[in-house]
């Protein structure tokens, strides 16, 4: 059953039928023929998809309610900005076409606006799930519709939208979300602990739970265990940490640190924006733009999904802890330090695998197939207030890698085990979805 149109559109429609019968127009148009039909089109110019505006200001809403409003914490919002752009790109691309929908076979009416498609989504899956910030999405949504055309389009448009919406809620019920999963695990060596200075219970562990958006079990690509405590590697690691990571080390550089603390921007904020710009600089139209947000969103979601099923199937300790209780781990060629700190604080969820690493990895490797490997990402950094401009992936993973080292919260093994996996989710769902119809 559709859902009724907003109440401004509903006035549009009652005002426009009033004043038809007040001029005496008829209540029927009578059939055209084949052949008219046909010259018609003949006259009629190639239909240009809209500019991608609709799509950019969702996402800065979506941020606001999840991030702003919600402060829902670390890498979840990557979760609820997938649902959002799923919905917005099946809307767009049941209109518009050029893109197979996302685990959808139904197609838009004809004439409909994909922009208030696209609007209309993105506002019923973000009230759907986060109905304390009504106000603000409907404000979002009269002023989305106000830049579309009073008629028909727009009213097909907005049912369309609602459908496309219906359908992300519908696949996401019983996903996992929210689910009760208890987490305490026994201090012992290499296990996870509370860190201080808040030593806060570990934040969302049902995320490792949740059924991935674009593959079935959430453990499908979790890696084999860290590095074993008496291992060369773990010692190599733990040493490197040590030395680059300590709040206090003289062995990183300005550059270095820097580099640190630019990625400790919340990574999903700081890579909405980072489309969005891409978006604009590209001059990318809606169905790009919607396809762009899409796939990044739903494969840094099932990255951060794959994450978290990791870090709490191995429950792995933090550098912090591993440092300072060096001299319980059994290997002979680490050395305790019981005042070490990290540059960083320390994220309140076990180590391995790296998050923010995994999650970078699925999208370059997205960006990478959408570009053909000049992802052209400029990203800033509210924490430093600098931009730095990406043109390679491998550049941008390097980066990122070294940065979590740096930062003194992640061992070297985490971040580039989990940067590879996430490259994993990132071709493989651009291989099953969003792909050419031609």
């Amino acid at each position: 059953m559709d859902t009724p149109l907003p109440s401004r559109i509903r006035r549009r429609t009652l005002a426009a039928g009033l004043a038809a019968l007040t001029l005496g127009a008829l209540p029927w148009a009578a059939p055209s023929t084949a052949a008219q039909d046909r010259a018609a089109a003949q006259d009629r110019p190639p239909r240009t998809a809209p500019g991608a505006r609709v799509v950019t200001d969702w996402s800065r809403t979506a941020v606001d309610v999840v991030a702003g409003d919600a402060k829902r914490p670390t890498a979840e919002p990557f979760l609820w900005y997938g649902f959002v752009s799923a919905a917005v790109y099946n809307a767009v691309v049941g209109i518009e076409g050029r893109y197979t929908p996302y685990k959808w076979h139904a197609r838009g009416p004809q004439h409909a606006s994909s922009e208030a498609a696209a609007a209309a989504a993105a506002h019923r899956v973000l009230l759907t799930y986060f109905p304390a910030s009504r106000a603000r999405l409907d404000a979002a949504l009269a002023a989305s519709l106000d830049t579309i055309p009073d008629g028909k389009a727009e009213e097909r448009g907005v049912r369309f939208g609602h459908r496309a919406a219906d359908r992300i809620i519908e696949l996401r019920e019983d996903d996992g979300r929210g689910a009760d999963v208890p987490f305490a695990p026994e201090p012992a060596p290499g296990v996870w602990r509370p860190a201080p200075p808040g030593n806060n219970a570990a934040v969302n562990p049902w995320l490792g739970k949740v059924r991935p958006m674009t593959f079935d079990a959430p453990d499908r690509f979790v890696p084999g265990p860290p590095p074993a405590l008496a291992s060369k590697r773990y010692a190599r690691d733990l040493a490197e940490v040590r030395a680059v990571g300590g709040k206090d080390s003289t062995e990183r550089t300005p550059w270095q640190t820097e580099t640190a603390r630019f990625f400790s921007d919340p990574l999903p904020q700081q890579f909405q924006r980072a489309y969005a710009d891409h978006v604009t600089r590209h001059g990318l139209d809606i169905v790009d733009a919607a396809r762009l947000f899409a796939a990044a969103n739903t494969a840094a979601a099932d990255a951060t999904i794959t994450t978290w099923n990791a870090k709490f199937h191995y429950a792995y300790w933090r550098p912090i802890h591993a440092v300072r209780l060096a001299d319980t781990d059994g290997n002979p060629a680490t050395e305790a330090d019981p005042t070490w700190e990290p540059l960083l604080r320390t994220p309140p969820y076990p180590e391995y695998i790296g998050g923010h690493c995994a999650n970078d990895g699925a999208v370059m490797a997205v960006l990478d197939r959408l570009t053909g490997g000049d992802i052209d990402l400029r990203l800033t950094s509210a924490v430093t207030g600098t931009t730095r401009v990406y043109t390679s992936s491998a550049d941008f993973n390097r980066d990122v890698i070294d940065a979590r080292v740096w930062s003194g919260i992640h061992f070297r093994t985490a971040d580039v085990v989990g940067n590879r996996i996430g490259a994993r989710i990132g071709h493989r769902t651009m291989d099953h979805y969003f792909r050419p119809t031609g």
